[in-house]
């Protein structure tokens, strides 16, 4: 059975603990986020059959606290942590649902209320040994030492390093991600940011971690998403319009390639999304070259380099020169996070892959408005969390 997305919704993002943004808790968010979703969609909530809610920093159940703002109706609440492929769990778990006729209509919400500042190592009470991403940070260690800078920032720095001794990859070719999602956010009213820099502003931002600069380092946000996955069947019924296909989706964790090279770039998931984007390409029967809009996890601007490669949109060791020659960017081959990304449209984890879906959403439907992609017909979606996970989805706008 087909799954469609029927309603998208989600929340401007925010900077944590600011002053000046809206005083709102993650329930909030989700009535916003849920209730966008839901209107979009053209149903009401008691239509829905099934919740899973992805969220990474609130307890146990915290999900149907959310949900109960937009009913109190008593079907199941699923909560989903899968640390930053949360938001794309979530939908997953929605499409499996639909897809295997267990439910007709399933709500998929993620959100996040944060910190400010840089994530940590994910430790349990200050024992790293208990760290689920232990390992990774293991490999890490071994290879580059431990500095005294952001231990996510550091992993993903080390991986640019070994970029660019590999491949000669440059620093201003790191810096071009950067520079392109900044410009690509100020289109964006649900973006944290919407200040545009060039390669010159985001090299002579504080570095965080050698060589990535503060520019080049997703941000810390507070905000939620939301997507309403519905069968063809109850699409047929209530006379749905404006679907897009969930034409194919993959999911996969880390395996020996991640550890046996000792390599960064390996150990913040290349391989899984390579593993993840194949996989999707074989049952879609599409391929990269279909694809006109790309939502990809840049967290950091190497990660979306080193998806670049796995996405096979270029061969290894070319992804620098990909950006650098406006491939990725209104009027080359691929738009690539027309929404800012994370970057610069900001990372609340656990709605991150949501806010992808609602932006391929809105890209499929022809409704971006000033950040439209032209003819857009079909999307990819990559979603990763360190720990790890990798989701992959490939959209279709039905017509």
């Amino acid at each position: 059975m087909k799954a469609y997305v029927a309603g998208v919704g989600m929340t401007k993002f925010e900077k944590p603990e600011k002053p000046e943004n809206r005083d709102w808790q993650y329930w909030d968010m989700v009535r916003e986020a849920g209730g966008s979703a839901l209107a979009d969609a053209g149903i009401a909530y008691t239509e829905v059959e099934q919740v899973p809610v992805g969220y990474c920093f609130q307890p146990s159940t915290a999900g149907q606290r959310a949900a109960y703002e937009l009913g109190l109706t008593g079907i199941p609440v699923y909560n989903v942590n899968n640390n930053c492929a949360t938001g794309a769990t979530a939908l997953m778990l929605a499409r499996q649902l639909v897809e295997g006729g267990a439910a007709d209509c399933v709500l998929a919400l993620g959100f996040e209320k944060m910190k400010k500042g840089a994530l940590g190592t994910g430790a349990d009470g200050g024992d790293f040994s208990a760290s689920p991403v232990a390992r990774h940070y293991g490999i890490m260690a071994a290879r580059h030492g431990f500095e005294m800078t952001p231990p996510t920032a550091q992993i993903f720095g080390d991986a640019a390093r070994e970029h660019m001794e590999r491949y000669g990859t440059t620093e201003a070719q790191l810096a071009a991600v950067a520079a392109k999602n900044h410009r690509h956010s100020a289109d964006n009213p649900y973006a944290q940011f919407q200040d545009v820099y060039d390669v010159a502003d985001v090299l002579a931002a504080r570095t965080v971690h050698r060589p990535l600069t503060k520019l080049q380092c997703s941000p810390t946000s507070d905000g939620a998403a939301a997507a309403v996955v519905v069968s063809e069947r109850f699409a047929e019924r209530r006379g749905l319009t404006g679907l897009v296909e969930i034409v194919a989706q993959a999911m996969t964790t880390d395996t020996e390639e991640s550890f046996a090279s000792g390599s960064c770039i390996d150990v913040v998931g290349q391989p899984m999304s390579r593993a993840a984007a194949r996989q999707v390409y074989d049952r879609a029967g599409l391929g990269i070259e279909d694809v006109d809009v790309v939502e990809l996890h840049d967290c950091f601007s190497v990660n979306e380099l080193l998806t670049y490669e796995a996405l096979g949109m270029c061969a290894v060791g070319e992804s620098g020169k990909l950006v650098e020659s406006g491939a990725t960017t209104y009027g080359g081959r691929w738009v690539v996070n027309p929404s800012g990304g994370l970057i610069s449209k900001g990372h609340p984890l656990g709605a991150t892959g949501l806010a992808q879906t609602a932006e391929l959403v809105w890209q499929l439907r022809g409704t971006a408005g000033d950040r439209q992609v032209p003819g857009a017909r079909v999307g990819l979606a990559h979603n990763i969390g360190l720990g790890g996970a990798a989701v992959v989805t490939l959209f279709r706008r039905v017509v």
